[in-house]
């Protein structure tokens, strides 16, 4: 069976008969994609599934508005994103008051997530990863970890080509520092 393209699933959902369906087609073709996209950014298992709930709630209500003015994948990355950036901004306030420091928080969360399967080389590049500036963080996620284009990672991110590579240069930098880079490490560019 061939895959339903993004802009079929857009057109049934705005057909009105079949809106649920398409939306079922959408949850079913990108729910592992943004659940991991959020992860990278809340770091929990369990926060990431209440992030990715929230996200598909705000693309249900905002597909009834959604014209094309961008890529649907890259328009419910921006959703996931901007949902993942809130749920931290109400942790860090719960947590720290008005502090801006969430890094320790989710380094611990990190160390004791039983759902967490990589090796301790992949570990050790999260918590470098965590360190970073947010918008760092959330570029080099998105170029290293999704292999997403400069181009669509401006549309997420609202940013300029230019700007983004500079950013994923600077994380980048960061992160070798932070890990001392050895040869069996791969390489980020």
């Amino acid at each position: 069976m061939n895959e339903i393209s993004d802009e079929d699933i857009v057109r049934m959902f705005h057909s009105g008969n079949e809106g649920e369906k398409a939306f079922r087609l959408l949850v079913e073709k990108y729910s592992e994609r943004l659940y991991w996209h959020i992860r990278k950014i809340v770091i929990g298992h369990e926060d990431s599934d209440d992030v990715l709930q929230n996200t598909f709630i705000k693309i249900w209500k905002g597909l009834k508005e959604f014209r094309y003015e961008a890529k649907l994948f890259t328009w419910m990355y921006r959703v996931a994103t901007n949902e993942a950036i809130n749920f931290l901004s109400e942790k860090r306030r719960k947590t720290y008051g008005n502090s801006k420091e969430i890094t320790p928080s989710l380094e611990n969360q990190l160390e004791s997530d039983s759902f967490f399967c990589g090796d301790s080389i992949q570990r050790e590049l999260q918590k470098a990863v965590l360190k970073l500036p947010e918008r760092q963080r959330l570029v080099f996620n998105m170029k290293y970890f999704d292999d997403m284009k400069y181009e669509d990672i401006a549309e997420v991110l609202d940013v300029a080509v230019g700007t983004l590579k500079a950013t994923y240069h600077n994380a980048v930098k960061k992160i070798e520092e932070s890990l001392k880079i050895s040869d069996t490490l791969p390489s980020f560019e």
